[in-house]
């Protein structure tokens, strides 16, 4: 371990990135003070079932807590860190929380819409949006979402079969930023079936409450649409607030070197506010994924305590980038950085919905998105990280097994 090791640190943010910092700390033999300042009252849960189980109520908050902190770690709930000066986290109530070292782990916020005229609208980021949305669903009977990313898409899901109405408004394709049009119409097709259509190149420009009640999305090209329940599920905006007032470096997020360190020495970030450096394309980028945020906590408190860091970047020995959703009972799971204008190589049938699309850059896998294979989405996690050429014949070839397709460097096939 480091031998300026800190007495005290502090983690901002109690989801799944600062809980798991707070967990490696002890874990890794640090004896110090701990502090773990979240704004909400709930025990640290597992976000991704907001949108899934939690608001169709198939499970409780309780099912989806991630464990239970050791006793000395101190756990201020229910607090907002609303500054940070000279070696301090301020708090709403005015308390103090000193630190050696700090953790930025506060996470996302939904975007909002411009234009909104003071019409009542959800969004659906947190447990705390659940029952107020869902309440609203279930007494209106008519869901509209703006938006058809993840959330969007899982939130219409549940709508329908919560037994409301569902419409979907969209400028692009559904989950267009993480797959190919092939199945971006897949999921358009199987909304349709399920009686929710999907409105797309549809702008919004107003959004207005009307004298019964109900709520009006107006497009920029004049079409409009009606519900007694508006989502907007229109992507989301780092919560890095406290960065910026403290004069930290932040573009779309907080910008971290390859130690998870911010560009005040000890102060670091990680999870969906942290913009990491990207080891499979270059540059950097968000992640806003479940197991993102599980690994750059862990990784930030090995960074705190000089563990791993001689030589080594942290991030080297982060995960490749995966999540899931599932809508109707169709799973599907993502890993790498796929986008829709990769090229990509399918294995099983897309018309089937079974199938495994591989995202190539050149001869390289990035990332790879797929129904009813989750073998396939394990080993692709291990090709994207080796980065080794692949050959795309064999990526096709359903008899080949996937640890046998890459091609070796000299380009001749052993």
């Amino acid at each position: 371990m480091n031998e300026s090791m800190p007495e005290s640190i502090a983690i901002i943010g109690a989801g799944a990135t600062g809980f798991t910092a707070a967990k490696t700390l002890r874990e890794k033999g640090f004896t110090g003070i701990v502090t773990l300042i979240g704004d909400e009252h709930a025990q640290p849960y597992r976000r991704p079932a907001v949108s899934k189980e939690l608001l169709a109520g198939t499970k409780t908050i309780e099912q989806v807590l991630l464990g239970a902190l050791a006793d000395e770690i101190a756990f201020r709930h229910g607090d907002t860190a609303v500054s940070i000066s000279a070696g301090e986290v301020v708090l709403d109530s005015g308390d103090r929380v000193p630190f050696d070292a700090l953790l930025l782990a506060t996470g996302s916020r939904a975007r909002q819409l411009d234009h909104l005229d003071g019409a009542p609208v959800f969004t659906l980021r947190t447990a705390s949006d659940i029952e107020p949305l869902r309440a609203e669903i279930r007494r209106t009977g008519s869901l509209l979402v703006i938006g058809s990313g993840l959330i969007g898409c899982e939130a219409a899901a549940v709508a329908r079969e919560l037994g409301a109405e569902a419409t979907i408004l969209s400028a692009d394709m559904p989950l267009s930023r993480i797959v190919p049009p092939a199945i971006s119409e897949l999921y358009l097709n199987l909304h349709a079936e399920k009686g929710v259509a999907i409105h797309t190149g549809v702008t919004v420009a107003a959004v207005e409450k009307l004298p019964d009640g109900t709520v009006r999305a107006i497009a920029e090209d004049g079409r409009s649409w009606e519900a007694g329940t508006v989502l907007v599920a229109v992507g989301s905006v780092a919560n890095a607030e406290l960065a910026v007032a403290s004069g930290i470096e932040t573009r779309a997020g907080i910008v971290v070197d390859a130690q998870m360190r911010t560009s005040s020495s000890n102060i670091y970030a990680a999870g969906d506010v942290a913009e990491v450096p990207n080891t499979i394309l270059g540059g950097t980028y968000r992640s806003e994924h479940w197991n993102g945020a599980i690994d750059q906590g862990a990784a930030a408190a090995r960074s705190m305590l000089g563990i791993g860091t001689d030589g080594l970047d942290v991030v080297d020995g982060l995960d490749v980038p995966w999540g899931w959703s599932n809508q109707y009972g169709v799973n599907l799971q993502f890993a790498g950085l796929t986008g829709a204008d990769d090229d990509y190589v399918v294995r099983g049938s897309i018309a089937d919905r079974r199938f495994t699309a591989f995202a190539l850059r050149g001869d390289k896998l990035v990332g790879a998105v797929g129904i009813g294979r989750p073998k396939d989405i394990r080993a692709v996690r291990a090709l994207v990280a080796d980065q080794r050429p692949v050959d795309r014949a064999l990526l096709a070839d359903d008899n080949v097994d996937l640890t046998a397709v890459t091609v070796p460097l000299s380009g001749v096939r052993e």
